[in-house]
């Protein structure tokens, strides 16, 4: 996108109305060589692959591409690739079985003490990598009051519930007063101790986090809020402010970001990313092995660049800085945390483990008296 494109765009009296860069996505090959300059072959490659996939970029987020080509992170995140038509064997139509795991519409649950709630399948902008891609795009849609009440009852009859995590799609396309109705009918279930959000909104559109919303939300603590920044470009002025005003209120921020290849996995972007992430306040919190979405394998790293990447920040930024690598086991087994093993040996007479540096130490353990 030329400095002049981006000028024009950004010189409209409501860029910074969430609704107006909401109803002005970018979700047709038209829109799009509007706005980038886009080859014949491109062109055509996107349209097949929308056919498949839907796209959507909010002209804020669009407004974040450095170079208009695959090379960009934040092009390669958002506009439709050819790639994704790929057939590959590894592929999963859902991927993390949350279909097998719903006992409910719009409830997913897997672990004992929470459930994932489903609200809706929009979002402002559709990530080429997102792992519920199977629904989210496909259709434009919010959960019907009936289907809340649903999978309200099913919360409520569930006592060993004491989490519930709100997510799509992406919650905050949703109107202040809808979200709230979701919200506080969930506040309502006294077994429920805490309530999450997850969003993007944040990174895509940060022009959304008002101060009414703000508001809102802060009369139904403890809420916590987890968000997905990839790379350090999405980090600007906009998204800053979003995330102090979701700070100040008291909102707890984790960051879960997906390693990506070609957008992020590299050491230095995600050391990068991460120092940024606790200058906000936002704690990274994940970083998720791609998962085995269908039209996603050119994402995919071996797992041992993950392991590696997560090995060369350990000591060399603060802990409260480092992420969890994990992959979320295909067939709906969970977040397993993958970790680099520094122990060497280990019996009753002592531990012999590396350090960040790769020097070696000893541990005693304790002497058991008989």
């Amino acid at each position: 996108m030329s400095i002049e494109k981006i000028n024009k765009a950004k010189s409209n009296p409501r860029w910074n109305d969430w609704i107006w860069q909401y109803n002005n996505r970018i979700n047709s090959v038209e829109k799009l060589e509007k706005i980038f300059d886009i080859s014949a072959k491109e062109k055509s490659d996107i349209g097949e692959c929308l056919t498949h996939f839907r796209m959507s970029i909010t002209p804020y987020f669009a407004s974040l591409i450095k170079e208009e080509s695959y090379s960009d992170p934040i092009f390669m995140q958002c506009v439709p690739s050819a790639l994704e038509l790929d057939d590959n064997s590894n592929d999963l139509f859902d991927p993390l079985n949350e279909d097998g795991d719903s006992p409910v519409p719009h409830i997913v649950h897997r672990y004992p003490d929470r459930v994932l709630f489903l609200i809706t399948l929009c979002c402002s902008t559709y990530c080429r990598h997102c792992t519920r891609r199977r629904h989210v795009g496909e259709r434009d849609g919010f959960i019907t009051e009936k289907q809340f009440q649903i999978a309200l009852d099913y919360i409520r009859s569930h006592e060993e519930i004491r989490d519930v995590l709100i997510s799509g799609g992406d919650p905050l396309v949703m109107s202040d007063d809808r979200l709230e109705h979701i919200i506080a009918g969930i506040r309502s279930i006294k077994h429920v101790e805490v309530i999450r959000i997850g969003t993007r909104v944040p990174c895509v559109m940060p022009m959304r986090i008002t101060d009414d919303l703000v508001n809102m939300l802060k009369k139904y603590h403890p809420l916590w809020m987890n968000l997905q920044f990839n790379h350090p470009n999405e980090v600007t002025p906009d998204s800053i402010a979003a995330c102090n005003k979701l700070a100040d209120a008291g909102i707890p921020l984790g960051n879960q970001s997906v390693l990506l290849k070609g957008v992020n996995d590299k050491p230095e972007i995600i050391r990068e990313l991460c120092t940024k992430m606790v200058q906000l306040r936002v704690r990274p919190y994940y970083l998720y092995q791609c998962d085995l979405s269908q039209g996603i394998s050119h994402f995919r790293t071996n797992v041992d660049v993950g392991i590696d990447i997560i090995h060369s920040l350990q000591g060399f930024i603060s802990g409260f800085a480092i992420p969890k690598f994990v992959i979320d086991a295909p067939g709906g087994g969970g977040k397993v945390p993958i970790n680099y093993n520094y122990l060497i040996s280990k019996d009753d007479k002592e531990v012999v483990f590396e350090n960040y540096k790769g020097l070696t130490y000893r541990y005693p353990q304790p002497k058991i008296k008989k």
